[in-house]
């Protein structure tokens, strides 16, 4: 059995333990019910890891400490949800304990395992018993108790991973939202897979670049019963994360802890010298962001309803249930199909006309088979499909031949293109008569964009500045503003060049209601013969979508 480890060895151990989760992912996906559905558990564990991995290929015989620092560092950035996140903290511990060490026997590690452990329980506020923390604190503490009785490494993994396993069946028992599902929790078993793969790596039973075997079965269903749960069960309906570039290296974030426990939950903060990474459950995205870069300059975020994604995950099961795919009879000349996020601008096309919608848009750009789903469920003999994102065009073309219907994609690069294309539909017109109608009057819609700037950057002679409200006309930068007042006035300059007759504002998820009535105020000021709409688009990443005719 193997005492010692060195920096090849423990790297070729995680890049294991990213081909274990790439592997197990979609089964670990199944499982993720707690604390609420925020998305898929698998795919953010090994997304997280695949950071840690791509980093550790660039390295060449490095010590023990440089592999686990430039892992931790890696993972720390990469991050995404909370298993994520936690999952970092765990690695971040790991890389502190081993720091300065060229080799590692059973007491360093476990001692590191340790640390990685205590550092995700000090980052949660209110750490939660039957989840990731529990399984990695019982695998660990096994861990330690043979490290000091004087096992090897080989022999530690072993026993922690008994102990893992242990405690993962043992996660149904101790939360009702597992037992309502009849599953175990999906980060521990995520966590499991690591150690296994970890333990694989030393005794020679897996390679990195070889297939990995699944994650040993239990005795639970391995598929969560979404249905089971409402998405009105969510209290905090945003799933928050973002990075922070620090002011200071050692800057307290206890203040902007309490904060964001006031107005969220599931909260998780990682750090290290230079960032600091959130992660917190709230229904005020921009309100944490705001806070948040008291502390420093805001790198990077992703915000994503978590209400939306509990009924996509219903409505996937439901389909997935079906023997066939659901195709309805033709029972109308036309039918149509729209891509677009956010609920408010969903009922828009709905109420239209529009038979089905496809969640979908910037950052998250549906597929051939999700677009090919949608049609097929629209009763058309001709079915009319508005992509909305010049991103999307070219998956919704690939449904053409697929289809069993005719199928006409309508080339709208924006939303409010497809919102101006459906006002104009004649139902008494020809499909050949609609298709050159819809073709000349979404020519007719100029869109403007607004949104935020992620890091500081230099674009087409624009200095901009992280956090910055971001705007663009018909894709093109128009320029980047730090306060509501500018940005609103810039947008009014903008428009008069297009003598508009009609302004409809879509404001989305993140956006109050003053901010959103100031942009209106503002705009029927300047425009005091042009028809102006405040519309509820609910729109994720996109501040407003304003279309000018």
């Amino acid at each position: 059995m193997k005492d010692m480890i060195n920096g090849a060895q423990f790297a070729e151990m995680v890049l294991c333990a990213y081909e274990a989760l790439e592997s197990n992912k979609q089964a670990i996906n199944e499982l993720n019910v707690f604390p609420v559905p925020d998305g898929d558990t698998g795919t953010n564990m090994t997304l997280t890891v695949s950071t840690a991995a791509t980093e550790i290929r660039k390295l060449n015989n490095a010590e023990l400490s440089v592999v686990a620092d430039k892992a931790a560092s890696a993972m720390l950035r990469g991050a995404r949800g909370n298993s994520g996140v936690i999952l970092s903290l765990l690695f971040r511990g790991i890389a502190k304990g081993l720091k300065g060490k060229s080799e590692a026997a059973a007491p360093e590690l476990a001692a590191a395992m340790r640390d990685g452990v205590d550092a995700a329980y000090k980052a949660v506020m209110k750490p939660a018993e039957g989840t990731i923390l529990t399984v990695s604190r019982l695998a660990t503490d096994a861990a330690v108790k043979c490290a000091k009785s004087g096992g090897s490494i080989e022999l530690m993994l072993e026993l922690a991973l008994n102990a893992g396993r242990d405690a993962l069946e043992k996660t149904v028992e101790q939360n009702p939202v597992l037992a309502r599902a009849g599953v175990v929790d999906a980060g521990g078993k995520g966590y499991i897979a690591i150690l296994e793969a970890f333990l694989g790596s030393l005794q020679g039973k897996v390679v990195s670049g070889s297939v990995v075997a699944t994650v040993s079965d239990d005795d639970f269903d391995d598929h969560a019963d979404f249905s089971e749960f409402s998405s009105e069960e969510i209290t905090f309906a945003y799933d928050t994360v973002y990075i922070v570039r620090k002011l200071q290296p050692e800057v307290s974030l206890d203040p902007l802890r309490a904060y964001l426990e006031s107005i969220g939950d599931s909260l998780v903060i990682s750090e290290d010298d230079e960032v600091f990474k959130v992660h917190v459950h709230t229904n005020i995205p921009g309100d944490a962001l705001t806070e948040s870069q008291k502390y420093g300059t805001l790198e990077t975020a992703k915000i994503e309803n978590m209400r939306t994604q509990h009924d996509e995950l219903v409505e996937s099961k439901k389909a997935a249930e079906d023997a066939e795919p659901a195709v309805a009879a033709p029972e109308k000349p036309v039918g149509f199909v729209a891509v677009c996020a956010g609920d408010g601008l969903a009922q828009v096309f709905r109420d239209f006309g529009c038979d089905q919608i496809v969640t979908g848009g910037q950052t998250m750009n549906p597929s051939t088979e999700d677009i090919l789903r949608a049609i097929e469920r629209t009763p058309a003999e001709t079915v009319f499909v508005f992509p909305n994102n010049k991103n999307i065009i070219m998956a919704a073309e690939q449904c053409i031949p697929l289809a069993t219907r005719r199928v006409i994609v309508v080339p709208t690069k924006t939303v409010p293109q497809g919102i101006t294309a459906m006002l104009n539909l004649d139902t008494y017109a020809s499909v050949e008569q609609i298709a050159e109608t819809f073709e000349e009057v979404i020519q007719t819609v100029h869109t403007a964009q607004v949104t935020y700037a992620a890091r500081d950057s230099e674009f087409d002679g624009h200095s901009i500045k992280a956090g910055e409200y971001l705007g663009l006309m018909d894709g093109a930068l128009l320029g980047s503003w730090s306060s509501a007042e500018t940005l609103n006035s810039e947008l009014c300059k903008t428009f008069s060049n297009y003598t508009p007759e009609y302004i409809t504002i879509y404001y989305g998820s993140d956006v109050t209601e003053d901010d959103s009535q100031a942009l209106y105020n503002a705009v029927s000021e300047a425009f005091p013969d042009v028809e102006v709409a405040l519309v509820n688009g609910g729109q994720p990443v996109y501040y407003f979508m304003i279309s000018v005719e």
